[in-house]
């Protein structure tokens, strides 16, 4: 019994030998797959999240679901380009939920409009639907400065900023009586269109009062509403 265990042993020793080799193989397969994988995550992330911090006096915006880098430009008075540069960012079609963007430097375009850089272009006529807030901001602001906006198309009210830059005109988070307001989608009250209105006064708060049509309901009534300069908000001039 124990000589036919024993030669029993002896066939299988070689599989068993077999067997620790192929699990040794597997082994060394599962674990280069495993650094390949939490190498090739972690270089993404790392490449995803290149700026982490931002520089003293510059803001750090935290991405959240639905932005892109030109919602966020927007919103901030600057420019994607911009964004893209400064934040060392390749593709500005990608951006990631919780990545920090730095948003520096915007004083420089967000300062007190002056006067036309020379380049700035005039419209020629009032190209929107009457009734609705563009269409009465166009036609507000020609009243007051004899100058129509010439953005055409791509023109809803909340791309006049992006639009403000593409045609030199001024764009600024400081009110000027006359200046074409521009709110962002979802800002004090304004829906996923944006709103624009035309400044008539300036309060001591700080706050503006501002002509608007197709606002709360009134269509194509001209109301006078108080706004606060701030996030999502923008002024536009010639």
């Amino acid at each position: 019994m124990l000589k036919q265990a024993s030669l029993n042993w002896q066939r299988l020793a070689p599989i068993a030998k077999e067997n620790k080799r192929l699990v040794a193989r597997v082994g060394v397969v599962f674990g280069l797959v495993a650094l390949f994988l939490i190498g090739g995550v972690g270089s993404s992330v790392g490449k995803a999240f290149a700026s982490t911090t931002c520089a003293s006096g510059v803001t750090a915006y935290k991405v959240v679901s639905g932005d892109t880098l030109a919602k966020i430009a927007t919103r901030y008075g600057t420019t994607w380009q911009k964004l893209a540069s400064e934040n060392h960012i390749s593709n500005a079609n990608l951006i990631y939920v919780n990545q920090t963007i730095c948003i520096g430097n915007t004083a420089t375009t967000t300062s007190a409009p002056t006067s036309s850089d020379g380049n700035a272009v005039k419209g020629t006529y009032n190209s929107f639907p009457y009734g609705q807030c563009t269409w009465w901001a166009d036609q507000r602001y020609h009243e007051l400065t004899g100058v129509y906006v010439p953005w055409y198309y791509n023109s809803d009210a909340w791309q006049w900023t992006q639009r403000a830059y593409q045609y030199h005109w001024h764009v600024s988070s400081r009110p000027t009586v006359g200046a074409i307001m521009v709110l962002q989608a979802w800002t004090q009250g304004a829906y996923n269109y944006g709103h624009v209105a035309v400044v008539e006064k300036i309060l001591s708060n700080g706050d503006v009062i501002a002509s608007n049509m197709n606002w709360g309901g009134s269509g194509t009534h001209v109301v006078n509403v108080e706004f606060s300069p701030g996030s999502g908000v923008s002024f536009l001039t010639f």
